[in-house]
């Protein structure tokens, strides 16, 4: 059995920086389960984007089995851009 650990909190060294329900924490342990995890953090992202039409999504890999989902004022409204961190 493996397991997805959704998490609510900022990607950011200082959670202040983001206000909450802004950012989604993903952790998996299974590669099948990434695609869809990606896509349930992305769409519940979408609502919250929508609200507010100023900024998109950005899909940050951190590294194998790790994302950050989060809204981003560089990516454009309506737009979801794709990440690898250094």
């Amino acid at each position: 059995m493996t397991t997805v650990t959704m998490e609510r909190t900022p990607a950011v060294s200082n959670p202040a920086e983001v206000p909450a329900g802004r950012s989604i924490d993903l952790a998996f342990s299974s590669a099948d389960e990434v695609h869809a995890g990606l896509e349930e953090a992305v769409a519940e992202l979408i609502e919250v984007a929508a609200q507010e039409a100023s900024c998109g999504i950005l899909v940050t890999r951190l590294h194998p089995g790790r994302y950050t989902v989060a809204l981003d004022e560089s990516v454009p409204f309506g737009e979801t851009y794709e990440a690898v961190a250094a």
